[in-house]
């Protein structure tokens, strides 16, 4: 017993002995702890304002366009979950309409667009899970669906989708509040690249401050400017969010904030007028057409 004392003792003190090494000051490492501390910091993630506010031009009140709003030269196409109308851009006078069924194939149609002579409307299952999307394709002269692309079981619901120099851009989101994978929440909203067969090639997340902007909810539209940036809404604020892709890392990169006369929701740029996007109020019903100011030469994207 005595000698297993001993043997116990001896262990003990060697490890005190370590202890003290361990715990005495290191030069070396105290000089390169200070140098790394010296080292310039990125700025602090807040939403940056630049004086940008967008200028309403007009606003219209269509019936059940309560979820976004594309548009082409002569027309704008409200948009609901089961109902698309079209307008006339001069007078506001529907044209055309198309009504689905309540509880329907159509459960969440959300942002929309011109594509290829036709109207492309981003579906998802939402609030329902598993999570599942879509691309619906309409006639945009009879508003007649046409053509289904079902996209299946994603990472998150789809809100807004262009194709843009050959591929496919979309927005899967993500909440807070509902419709949302357990271990998820609106973080893991992302904006990925896809090939025509919609294959991921690259994605990447938010910024931290844009997703503490969206508050319980995510990024309701999206869709890239003339300028070679992105611009995305949430769902709920006044708030146009100008975003470009990172040259390292995985979260997209923040440029600034425009002050626009609509709320989140989704949107679309009128490509016949420069700088004119549709959007609306979904509290209203109303679709507001607003011009967006140039953004500053000094926060373009860089050669």
């Amino acid at each position: 017993m005595r000698r297993h004392a001993f043997a116990l003792l001896a262990v003990l003190l060697a490890l005190d002995t370590t202890r003290a090494v361990d715990a005495a000051p290191d030069p070396v490492r105290e000089a390169n702890r200070a140098w790394l501390a010296s080292l310039p910091a990125a700025r602090r993630p807040e939403l940056t304002q630049h004086g940008l506010v967008a200028e309403e031009i007009c606003r219209w009140k269509p019936r059940g366009a309560n979820q976004g709003v594309a548009v082409d030269a002569r027309h704008f196409y409200g948009i609901g979950n089961y109902v698309v109308g079209k307008y006339d851009k001069a007078t506001g006078a529907r044209v055309a309409e198309w009504v689905g069924l309540r509880g329907g194939a159509t459960v969440h149609l959300n942002g929309g667009l011109i594509q290829d002579g036709l109207l492309v409307l981003s579906h998802s299952n939402f609030p329902q899970l598993p999570m599942a999307s879509s691309l619906e394709y309409f006639d945009p002269a009879s508003v007649r669906p046409v053509k289904s692309v079902s996209l299946g079981l994603r990472h998150g619901s789809l809100t807004w989708a262009e194709k843009k120099d050959g591929f496919w851009w979309a927005c899967f989101a993500h909440y807070n509040d509902q419709g949302t994978a357990p271990g998820t929440d609106h973080r893991s909203t992302m904006v990925g690249k896809f090939d025509e067969r919609w294959h991921l090639l690259e994605s990447w997340l938010y910024p931290p401050q844009i997703v503490a902007a969206w508050g319980q909810s995510s990024c309701s539209g999206g869709s890239w400017g003339d300028d070679g940036l992105l611009y995305t809404t949430g769902h709920d604020e006044k708030e146009l969010y100008v975003l470009r892709l990172p040259k390292m890392g995985v979260t997209l990169e923040y440029v600034t904030t425009i002050a626009v006369p609509f709320e989140g929701q989704s949107w679309s740029w009128d490509r016949t007028e420069p700088r004119v996007i549709y959007g609306i109020i979904r509290r209203t019903g109303e679709v507001v057409v607003a011009r967006i100011p140039a953004i500053p030469a000094q926060l373009l994207p860089r050669p």
